[in-house]
């Protein structure tokens, strides 16, 4: 590729999201000789969207993308995810940000972390179990 087609391309990436499209680029060698991977990438971008989508080398049915991507989420962080942290990545409301994290609550995968007074819930910390299954 000269430095025209590259320029090409790069005002052609820069148009598409400007579209609101998000460009994933993949060499032809990796789609031909190493599928997996280029799945692999794929899955992890799709997972970003949440969803009801059954991942299928989760080895758990009952564990679903939108799931996989809150407990990616917290191990980012490194601390107990908080409900408005959940409102700027995923853009959820409150009421289903609470009803998401007491269903991992019961599947073992957080455990909810109190404020100062002991009445409230101030976060959910992620078990470590939970990454064991990622």
């Amino acid at each position: 590729m000269d430095r025209r087609k590259f320029c090409n391309e790069l005002n052609r990436e820069t148009f598409l999201r400007a579209m609101g499209f998000q460009v994933i680029s993949f060499a032809y060698d990796d789609v031909s000789q190493r599928p997996e991977l280029c799945q692999t990438l794929l899955r992890m971008v799709l997972a970003r969207f949440g969803g009801e989508m059954q991942h299928a080398s989760l080895g758990s049915s009952n564990t679903h993308i939108g799931e996989v991507s809150v407990i990616r989420l917290a191990h980012t962080l490194g601390r107990p995810l908080r409900m408005i942290d959940l409102k700027k990545q995923f853009d959820l409301g409150y009421r289903a940000s609470v009803k998401l994290m007491q269903l991992m609550c019961e599947k073992g995968k957080f455990e909810e972390v109190k404020g100062k007074t002991g009445k409230y819930v101030s976060g959910y910390r992620l078990k470590s179990e939970a990454l064991k299954k990622l």
